[in-house]
């Protein structure tokens, strides 16, 4: 219900009926008030035509005779004459009173009791005397009521009916854009072959949708096999070459006479073509885990596990480059479990911490940790001299490597590969002061 709530149709319902609204009660109050005024200008023309009527009498004696027989005749509740004759002697079915609240009309009666209700009233003097007629406003008070039973009987049907059909098309939308969403899902997860398919019954505006992302999956399903073929193929043409010119190097050194400044660019050749070669195969890597499916194998990964496997890895190689490599993680809990490619996560942990290595003087404390909640972290931190903020978005780049790094073994791709695992797995890549050094870390 929330999330129809929030629902393109059901909103414009419920606007359309809000506007709908608005525009009958504008409506029907313009029409109220032009029908009351109506009234009151009846009432005022009746009680006009009354006056001249009563001021035809021919004396006041002739006026004092016609008002107590037309009196006799008329209800007080719906027309009241009073007379007070010069001779201080009323006539009538009912007289006017005044006090500090204003005027009220009494009743003749025994108890004199004031009638209930409002009137219009029209006061004229004659023959010495005070001739007053007033009619009950009881026919206009009554309209009010009359135009509030209209409102509801045509207002309340319609509002509930605009929201039903609102909630109708919106669960049917809803259920389209949920297909959509899946398909969705499915395509971001790796499986490229998702396809949305025939959309009958649908609108034509979520039917086109499903065309364009349909579209867009086969292009992306397209580019993706002919980027797998392309890297298959630079794969194959690349290794014999490399393979080749190994074997050259070595059968130089080996078995011709060189001299030691020819073995030194021997070893300086072998060293560019491994870097060559690790280049290669960094930036292969990195192609795959894009354009590839891991979300489709993911399971489960402990980080907990996944931190101590690679520090009991790595902390024969820190102890011999004179650094120190400690575990940080909860004494106690749950196993801190996400979802995601254990090979992938790995390779995070071993990138950060070559790199802690091979960046760090000796000495320099690494840190590889992880901690649980709502948002699971895993980390590697260091004491070393850290990366200056201003090229912390830089070292993300694919080939870039800081000025002090550059005299050391590396291809500048280690950070690439990191923030690509990251991205892959919904995780935050963050960069931050370690005070001294750098913390990367993975939020999830």
């Amino acid at each position: 219900m929330s999330r129809l709530a929030q629902s393109t149709p059901l909103r414009l319902a419920l606007g359309l009926v809000l506007l709908f609204s608005v525009v009958s009660l504008l409506s029907l109050a313009a029409s109220y008030i032009v029908t009351q005024r109506s009234f009151e200008q009846t009432i005022r023309d009746d009680l006009r035509q009354d006056m001249t009527g009563f001021r035809a009498a021919p004396s006041g004696a002739a006026l004092a005779q016609l008002v107590e027989a037309e009196a006799a005749e008329t209800d007080p509740n719906r027309l009241v004459l009073s007379y007070y004759a010069a001779n201080r002697q009323h006539y009538g079915n009912a007289f006017i009173a005044r006090d500090d609240e204003g005027y009220h009309i009494v009743s003749l009666g025994a108890d004199r009791a004031g009638l209930p209700g409002r009137y219009l009233a029209l006061t004229t003097q004659l023959y010495g005397g005070q001739l007053t007629i007033a009619r009950s406003r009881a026919e206009i008070d009554a309209l009010r009521g009359v135009f509030l039973n209209i409102l509801a009987l045509s207002l309340l049907p319609t509002v509930l009916i605009a929201i039903s059909g609102g909630l109708y098309f919106a669960r049917r939308s809803a259920r389209q854009v949920a297909v959509i969403g899946r398909d969705l899902d499915r395509l971001t997860s790796g499986t490229l072959s998702a396809r949305i398919g025939d959309t009958p019954g649908w609108g034509a505006d979520l039917a086109q949708i499903a065309r364009k992302i349909d579209q867009m999956a086969r292009a992306q399903e397209a580019s993706v096999e002919t980027l797998r073929q392309v890297s298959s193929d630079i794969a194959h043409d690349l290794k014999t070459p490399i393979q080749r010119v190994a074997l050259h190097l070595d059968d130089l050194a080996n078995r011709h006479a060189v001299d030691a400044q020819g073995q030194d660019k021997v070893a300086e050749a072998r060293a560019e073509l491994d870097r060559i070669v690790a280049v290669f195969h960094a930036l292969l890597q990195i192609a795959q885990v894009e354009s590839g499916t891991p979300k489709s194998r993911f399971v489960p990964v402990d980080l907990r596990d996944l931190c101590r496997t690679f520090h009991e890895v790595y902390e024969p190689a820190a102890v011999e480059s004179g650094h120190r490599l400690r575990l940080d993680l909860p004494e106690k809990g749950d196993a801190i479990a996400v979802p995601g490619d254990r090979s992938l996560l790995g390779q995070v942990l071993a990138n950060l911490i070559e790199n802690a290595l091979r960046h760090t003087p000796p000495g320099t404390v690494i840190t590889v940790g992880a901690s649980g909640g709502a948002h699971p972290r895993l980390w590697v931190a260091d004491t070393g001299p850290g990366i200056p903020e201003a090229e912390r978005g830089l070292v993300l780049q694919r080939l870039y490597r800081l000025d002090h790094s550059r005299t050391t073994p590396g291809s500048g791709l280690g950070l690439s590969l990191v923030e690509v695992v990251a991205s892959v797995h919904d995780a935050t890549l963050t960069l931050e002061d370690n005070a001294p050094g750098l913390k990367v870390s993975l939020r999830f």
